[in-house]
């Protein structure tokens, strides 16, 4: 998996107004903005993200993912 193809996997499930990704091809590291994480709590964020994945998370395609997310309003406040 390159981060490429886990952007475009996160982007097919999810609005995303910024997404950055680090990582080995098995150990992740995205920060995230997406309109959709409002009103949402942090787990809340995450199982989205998480569902964009689908069975990758599950067969081992994505070891593992840390995410950083933010909805739009609180990008702007870390700039």
């Amino acid at each position: 998996m390159t981060a490429d193809d886990l952007q475009s996997l996160i982007k097919q499930g999810l609005t995303c107004e910024h997404i950055t990704l680090e990582g080995d091809g098995r150990h992740w590291y995205a920060t995230i903005v997406s309109k959709e994480f409002e009103d949402r709590r942090l787990i809340q964020r995450h199982q989205l993200v998480y569902a964009t994945l689908g069975q990758k998370m599950h067969t081992d395609e994505v070891h593992a993912l840390s995410m950083k997310t933010y909805t739009p309003a609180e990008w702007a406040e870390q700039s």
